[in-house]
């Protein structure tokens, strides 16, 4: 481990308000990634595993009902169906006006399909919240990062400081000297 390890979870507390045991797991962990200067790797979609027959089936239905496509074909079944019950079989029709077959087929596939659609909208729910939480931690991280090199530069601001006002007090030193001497040998000389 680094030996920036114990100053980075020092330093938490002054970063986060709080104590390191009283943090979330997800910053205590992008904090123990930032002190270990590594960095939050991991694509979140792939850890869930390959999508199940089941899932794969639920997106591609869910991808073609709300597509235009699928909108523009719904339309023109609807509309060679009333033509064929209306005009084409007229008194034979086998789904007169007003269509109760057709809304019977209607509800049947809005039953299906509403299920099957949100079963896809709560596996793209699952993964945004994957997403959001990784997305979390990398900013956490970064945050962190931030405060870490604000220190340092603090640090070296300090440093800098100090050996600015070493060199002062020096020169004040060698000014006092130099005073000292030229006035010396004047009150040491003989009165006339």
């Amino acid at each position: 481990m680094p030996s920036d390890l114990p100053r980075y979870f020092d330093a938490a507390p002054r970063w986060f308000g709080r104590r390191l045991e009283e943090l979330d797991e997800r910053v205590r962990r992008a904090l123990t990634h930032a002190s270990e200067r590594r960095a939050i790797s991991g694509d979140p979609s792939r850890c869930a595993g390959p999508p199940s027959f089941g899932e794969r089936l639920a997106d591609r239905v869910a991808q073609l009902g709300g597509s235009w496509s699928f909108i523009l074909l719904f339309t023109l079944f609807l509309l060679v169906w009333a033509g064929v019950n209306t005009w084409l079989l007229r008194g034979g029709a086998f789904d007169p006006y007003p269509f109760v077959f057709l809304n019977l087929i209607l509800s049947m596939l809005a039953a299906l399909q509403a299920p099957i659609i949100m079963m896809s909208q709560n596996r793209q729910a699952a993964k945004d919240r994957e997403m959001a939480a990784y997305d979390y931690e990398v900013n956490v991280k970064a945050e962190i990062e931030i405060m870490a090199l604000h220190d340092k530069l603090d640090a070296l601001r300090g440093e800098q400081l100090r050996e600015l006002l070493a060199r002062q007090q020096a020169q004040l030193d060698l000014l006092t000297n130099l005073v000292a001497k030229l006035s010396a040998p004047a009150s040491d000389s003989p009165a006339r």
